[in-house]
């Protein structure tokens, strides 16, 4: 009879659990203490990808914050949204966010 090696990472379940429950707070934590750059209240929930993509826009061009180029701080914050609602976010709002990623390329002029 062939025995498994079972790895165990020494954790107990417990703190397991707590790493877990951390980790799924990472992105709430850096919403609440973030200085990144300012945008439109509720923008993402819009229904409009071509409102969300201008508004970013307009905002990354106006923040004094940003580090990054306007574009990127702009992608980046729309990435962030997107991945902060994860699984929880409806296919229809995911395809409006994904067509809001092309419109900002289309925006900055970058190429699809």
């Amino acid at each position: 009879m062939a025995t498994t090696n079972k790895k165990h990472s020494g954790k107990s379940n417990s703190t397991r659990q707590r790493h877990t429950l951390t980790n799924k707070r990472w992105s709430h934590h850096v919403m609440e203490t973030s200085d990144a750059m300012d945008i439109e209240h509720d923008i993402f929930k819009t229904g409009n990808a071509q409102e969300i993509a201008d508004s970013l826009k307009r905002s990354s061009e106006r923040s004094k914050r940003r580090k990054g180029t306007p574009f990127q701080s702009a992608m980046s914050m729309l990435n962030f949204y997107i991945n902060r609602a994860g699984r929880n976010l409806p296919k229809a709002r995911r395809n409006t966010l994904e067509t809001a990623k092309k419109r900002l390329r289309e925006a900055f002029g970058r190429k699809p």
